[in-house]
């Protein structure tokens, strides 16, 4: 069964922006810390920033001070805006509840792709 579903990536130049969307189902969303996932190539799935449901959030050292999560927790969404994009920023972003362990589904993702 779906229960999220990521939008929003593209392909982008070094030093653009994307907006990434993710809309969970209420079972997923509610009452959880959230988080946005990306996982490169041949690389471990990482965990990119987090949100609990009152907002708190928390960043990787290298999404510090260019990305931004958010949640609006009326709709079931969270998201990532990600400025000053580099192409070591390109993977696959999936967003899903942050628990350990890690949770069992993942969605389709969304492609991040930066080059020029």
């Amino acid at each position: 069964q779906v229960q999220v579903v990521e939008s929003g990536g593209g392909l982008v130049q070094p030093g653009g922006s994307l907006r990434l969307s993710c809309a969970a189902s209420r079972t997923v969303f509610n009452g959880n810390t959230m988080g946005w996932y990306r996982q490169a190539p041949g690389k471990q799935r990482e965990l990119v920033a987090r949100i609990s449901y009152t907002s708190v959030t928390n960043y990787a050292d290298f999404a510090k001070g260019r990305f931004t999560i958010s949640r609006d927790n009326a709709k079931n969404m969270v998201f990532l805006q990600m400025n000053s994009l580099q192409p070591e920023d390109t993977a696959v972003y999936y967003c899903n509840r942050v628990i350990a362990p890690p949770p069992n589904y993942w969605g389709q993702g969304t492609q991040v792709t930066v080059s020029s």
